[in-house]
């Protein structure tokens, strides 16, 4: 929101140079500042030592992450988190800190570097920059993948519980998570409806590490996880087919090629298929879903969409569309079910 006492040049320049305190922001989380905060405040040259930071180019980082309220500066260079910065713990219940850590790591940094080539071209910036899509190189690149995964981990946490109070899951006695990455999303259901059954589906590279996360949450008996490619087939005899922040990622032929494959493995039967995403919204309106959109352009390659426009996707791959449920997090529930409109 702009502050309304705030020059039009002055409110310019503060947005021109956001890229600044995100910079500042990633830093902060690579090095684990909030976590050494967690227990306390410390004085900068404490935190220098423990980070392997130098302490001149340490204390003024800290500074400035206090003058925009991550941090709370105090007497004789002492730092302590504020709630905000308090997000950036990795144990935090709402923690963004794999989210921070992904959002100025060089491979996401340099591809939204080259937004002007995407505009001029309108192609995806990502394969431009790296040699290969966002997908292919964190396959090529597993400390990518690390930091990617931990970051979709973080955000799929903080959303998970407006999901459960929005939509009743509870009426499927087996869900598939489709793309569902390590699990984050599908375990948290399956704490929540202690008798449904899950699958997860996703790459080989992807779901590694699901058992783990399954294990934590004590849900891994009524977990299968199941290694493959939506673009080939995704998992049969299912109730529902939940596909979470995924057909954002891609463009419209790439997003029918993986509606269609839902739509085949629910048949004749009575499967729903859930798509969780963001809603564009009106003009002048929404700037986290319409930045997000450009996030789709330059990094995995896709767009964010309007109501309409999933309406339209969904009957091209022979669904129909029933209902959307909006959540308190910004997103919301798409349904649909086998049929025309």
């Amino acid at each position: 929101m702009l502050v309304s006492d705030e020059r039009p040049s002055e409110i310019l320049r503060r947005l021109a140079d956001g890229y600044q305190v995100t910079q500042a922001i990633h830093v902060a989380a690579t090095l684990g500042i909030a976590d050494e905060l967690g227990s306390g405040e410390k004085a900068s040259e404490e935190l220098a030592v423990a980070t392997g930071s130098h302490p001149d180019a340490l204390y003024r980082l800290l500074r400035a992450l206090a003058s925009v309220g991550v941090l709370e500066e105090r007497p004789d260079r002492r730092f302590a988190l504020t709630p905000v910065g308090d997000r950036l713990r990795r144990d935090a219940p709402e923690s963004l800190a794999g989210w921070a850590a992904l959002i100025g790591l060089p491979d996401h940094w340099q591809a939204w570097g080259a937004l002007l080539y995407s505009v001029q071209t309108g192609k995806n910036a990502y394969p431009h920059v790296h040699g290969a899509n966002v997908w292919k190189h964190c396959v090529q690149h597993p400390e990518v993948s690390a930091v990617f995964d931990r970051a979709m981990q973080d955000v799929t946490r903080l959303v998970n519980d407006s999901l459960l109070d929005a939509y009743d899951f509870g009426r499927f006695a087996t869900v598939v998570d489709v793309g569902g990455g390590n699990g984050t999303l599908l375990a948290g259901l399956l704490q929540h409806y202690q008798s449904m059954r899950g699958v997860l589906f996703d790459q080989p590279h992807v779901v590694v590490h699901a058992d783990e996360v399954f294990r934590r949450a004590g849900v891994a008996a009524r977990a299968h996880i199941v290694a493959g490619s939506f673009f080939e087939g995704v998992p049969e005899e299912c109730d529902a087919y939940v596909l979470k922040a995924i057909i954002h990622d891609w463009e419209d032929e790439e997003s029918m090629t993986i509606l269609q494959n839902c739509r085949r493995a629910i048949g004749d039967g009575d499967g729903v298929l859930v798509l969780v995403e963001r809603e564009l919204g009106p003009p002048n309106q929404q700037p986290g879903a319409k930045f997000s959109d450009l996030n789709m352009l330059v990094a995995p390659g896709g767009r964010e969409r309007t109501i309409d426009e999933y309406r339209q996707l969904f009957a091209s791959a022979g669904f129909r569309l029933d209902r959307v449920t909006p959540t308190a997090r910004g997103l919301n529930i798409i349904e649909g079910a086998p049929g025309r409109p």
